[in-house]
C-alpha cells in the first residue's frame, strides 16, 4: 500500500483538503476521488487536450500532471464555468454556432479558449488557432469552433450576436 500525502487544492472555488496516492495524476483526482467527469480522460500522453483543465489560470494537460504538483493551487474545470444555471459566454457559443458536435473535446477547447480570452478579450483568427492548437477534433473541422470563440469575445464584451 502507498503512503498517502496531504493536498490542498481548490477546485472551481471550492477548498478540498485530501490525503491522496503521491502517482494519482490531476485528471485521474479530479474524476475519480471528486467527481467531476467534465474533463475528459482520452490519450494520457498530453497530446489531445481533452483533460485540459485552467491551473492558476493557465491551461495544463491534468494527464501529464501530478495531483501533488497542484497542491496550494487554483484549478478550473468545465464545471466551474458556469454560474448555477447560467452559461459562461463561452459555453454559449459553442451551441449557439456549432463549436460543439460529439463534445468530448468540448471541455478543453472551451478551457484553452478561456485562458486565450482572459488574456486577450479581442483575438483573431490566428490567435484562436494558435491557442487551441493543442486540442484535437475529429468533428467540426475547426471552423465552428473559431467561430464560437470569436462570437463569445463578442459576448464578454457586451456586443449583440
Amino acid at each position: 500500500m502507498t503512503n498517502l500525502v496531504p493536498l490542498n487544492i481548490t477546485v472551481n472555488g471550492i477548498e478540498y483538503r485530501l490525503y491522496i496516492e503521491p502517482n494519482i495524476t490531476l485528471v485521474d483526482l479530479l474524476r475519480e476521488k471528486l467527481g467531476l467527469t467534465g474533463t475528459k480522460k482520452s490519450c494520457n500522453e498530453g497530446e489531445c487536450g481533452a483533460c485540459t483543465v485552467l491551473m492558476e489560470g493557465r491551461p495544463v494537460a491534468s494527464c501529464m500532471v501530478l495531483a501533488i504538483d497542484a497542491d496550494n493551487k487554483k484549478i478550473i474545470t468545465i464545471e466551474g464555468l458556469a454560474e448555477g444555471e447560467k452559461l459562461h459566454p463561452l459555453q454559449e457559443a459553442f451551441i449557439k454556432y456549432g463549436g460543439i458536435q460529439c463534445g468530448f473535446c468540448t471541455p478543453g477547447m472551451i478551457l484553452s479558449a478561456k485562458a486565450l480570452l482572459d488574456e486577450n478579450p479581442d483575438p483573431t483568427p490566428y490567435e484562436v488557432r494558435r491557442a487551441i492548437s493543442g486540442n484535437l477534433c475529429r468533428c467540426t473541422g475547426y471552423q465552428q469552433i473559431v467561430d464560437s470563440v470569436l462570437k463569445a469575445a463578442d459576448m464578454i464584451k457586451g456586443n449583440q450576436v
